[in-house]
């Protein structure tokens, strides 16, 4: 969907004077609307006994972003090393670390034991006897196989490589136990922006429901569920967002339920990214030519290495051209220079009519939009920026260079002979 007002107020009479300075292509966060999200968040759950947010760092991966979850309060959602070791670095505490990987490795494993560990959240029953030295406090990743239908991004339950099966989640428990594990929490991660709240609603319903069947078998008590990420923001125009206030409203009275039942009531974790920053950052980029063969082609200075989203799920993101606003349109593709021909921002999209240096700002890529860049054609990513609520913008990240791809080039020589 268009950005929001204030974000665009506050953003476009600026852009030419921060295009100048930076040069395009570049991603720009918002980081007041990032924190008026995370505030509607805190919100929404703030009846609760406990509430958290573990903010999802694949989202979008900058020490200065998780400086501003940490600022809320929220922990972080880590499933690889270079994730543990950039919220470690801004100051994260083990409670405020949830790490999930899935075929985790020695090296995972021992990353996630320096300073002091975390919240090991496990995702395979075999993993329990792979795990140095059990922790604590233990997790598992639940997938409820056939009990649940998934969303049209993530899938299937029961064709996901995620999550440890409904027939197996009692004896997780049960093998933690015997390990040593004495404190316990649950995960699940079914849905993938996901609009309609009533299925969060359900997952909560769901894992309440859990707890209380492996309470009764294991007599072990749970600290906290964590339904995972997956809120969904509305990425095309006239789309409803999704109804937090109700969601929340919902999900309380499950735990007021569950606290009556059993006579105590567990924490909530929750683990979203796109929902916290999605909507709050735009790639602004210049177009650089345009041609007109079978189809009318606007090139520009950004590809698909910046925000591969439309090519990859033929995703929809709304683009503005500053400046003209209400002007004559016209049906054309948005490209970027990739030999690929999914390297594409828009497929016969009614835009303004756009010339050589018209800017255009390519919105809701504050999720999975640098984040998922890639170098293919020797394409670099490009740089990002914080726009600042006192009115300045920072540089949080500069873009790659040729020499930073060569880098991996220049090694000592190593060959084995045969």
């Amino acid at each position: 969907m268009p950005i929001s007002q204030s974000y665009k107020n506050r953003l476009f009479p600026a852009l030419r004077q921060i295009a100048h300075h930076y040069q395009t292509p570049f991603h720009i966060y918002d980081e007041a609307g990032i924190r008026e999200t995370g505030n509607k968040l805190k919100e929404a759950f703030k009846d609760l006994a406990s509430f958290k947010e573990f903010y999802a760092v694949k989202a979008l991966p900058n020490p200065k972003i998780l400086s501003i979850m940490k600022d809320m309060g929220f922990g972080f959602d880590c499933s690889s090393v270079a994730e543990l070791r950039m919220s470690r670095e801004i100051g994260a505490t083990p409670e405020d670390l949830m790490f999930t990987s899935n075929n985790t490795s020695q090296t995972d494993f021992d990353e996630a034991a320096l300073a002091g560990g975390c919240i090991l959240n496990l995702d395979d029953i075999s993993l329990i006897d792979k795990v140095p030295v059990l922790p604590e406090l233990i997790c598992f990743r639940y997938n409820p196989g056939a009990k649940r239908t998934g969303n049209d991004i993530i899938g299937k339950p029961t064709e996901a490589k995620y999550g440890v099966s409904h027939e197996q989640i009692v004896e997780a428990y049960r093998r933690a136990q015997q390990k040593g594990a004495t404190r316990f929490g649950i995960h699940t991660m079914l849905a993938s922006n996901e609009l309609n709240y009533e299925y969060m609603v359900q997952t909560a319903e769901m894992l309440l429901s859990l707890i209380t069947e492996i309470s009764q078998k294991l007599n072990i008590r749970f600290e906290f569920i964590n339904i995972g990420g997956g809120l969904g923001i509305p990425y095309k125009p006239d789309v409803p967002e999704l109804d937090l206030k109700a969601m929340g409203e919902a999900i309380t009275a499950l735990f007021k339920d569950f606290s009556k039942a059993n006579g105590y009531e567990p924490a909530l974790y929750m683990e979203s990214g796109r929902f916290i920053t999605g909507p709050h950052g735009v790639l602004v980029t210049t177009a650089i030519n345009r041609k007109n063969i079978y189809r009318t082609y606007i090139g520009v200075d950004a590809s698909m290495s910046a925000l591969m989203r439309p090519g990859m799920y033929d995703a929809y993101h709304h683009i503005e051209v500053v400046g003209k606003e209400g002007g004559e349109t016209e049906i054309v593709d948005v490209v970027g220079s990739l030999c690929e021909n999914n390297d594409k921002f828009a497929v016969q999209r009614e835009l303004p009519v756009i010339e050589d240096g018209d800017i255009l700002v390519i919105q809701d890529t504050g999720a999975h939009g640098i984040a998922m860049g890639f170098n293919y054609n020797g394409n670099l990513r490009p740089k990002e920026l914080l726009l600042k609520p006192e009115a300045t913008v920072e540089l949080i990240r500069r873009e790659e260079t040729v020499d930073d791809l060569f880098a991996t080039l220049h090694f000592e020589h190593n060959a084995l002979v045969l």
